[in-house]
């Protein structure tokens, strides 16, 4: 039963992001949907959900939509206008860097979504990621500080805090 509910979270996942991206509800594009969900659904689900009963958590969805329009409005919006004043005004200061920016997540899951969410956001990217001792190094545009903590609460900790929420 637990096989059959990962690739039922799985397929769902992919049918729905396969309407999204087509863009179309013909009945042609909803049987391919449909085939294409079941077969990754069937083929990955066991590999790729773990615990099926996190997959359909009414609450853990709520959080990811919530992120979505956090990230997207406001996180992108800031850094985006962030690297166009950098762009425009060339006297703004650049201070370039990397530095070690600790992450509390216990999951794999929870941890790529900090660094993918830090990747994505202009001004930063995630360099490496130490799985033992749980630090990302990340090129940061304009170092503030060098401090992990600091660091950490400057650059990710609110992708964190969703990413508990979501994933662990």
């Amino acid at each position: 039963m637990r096989k059959f509910l990962a690739s039922l979270a799985v397929a769902l996942l992919t049918f729905v992001i396969y309407v999204i991206f087509s863009g179309s509800v013909s009945s042609y594009d909803l049987l391919t949907a449909s085939v294409t969900a079941a077969l990754v659904g069937g083929l990955t689900g066991a590999f790729v959900v773990t615990e099926p009963a996190k997959a359909f958590s009414v609450v853990r969805a709520a959080y990811t939509i919530a992120y979505f329009f956090r990230y997207m409005f406001v996180d992108e919006v800031k850094a985006h206008t962030d690297v166009i004043k950098r762009i425009l005004s060339p006297r703004m200061p650049i201070n370039p860097g990397i530095v070690k920016v600790p992450y509390y997540v216990n999951s794999d899951y929870a941890m790529t979504l900090i660094a993918n969410s830090i990747t994505n956001t202009p001004g930063t990217v995630v360099v490496d990621v130490d799985k033992k001792k749980k630090c990302l190094f990340v090129h940061w545009i304009d170092v503030k500080t060098i401090k992990p903590e600091e660091a950490r609460e400057a650059i990710s900790r609110v992708f964190e805090e969703y990413s508990k929420k979501i994933f662990d």
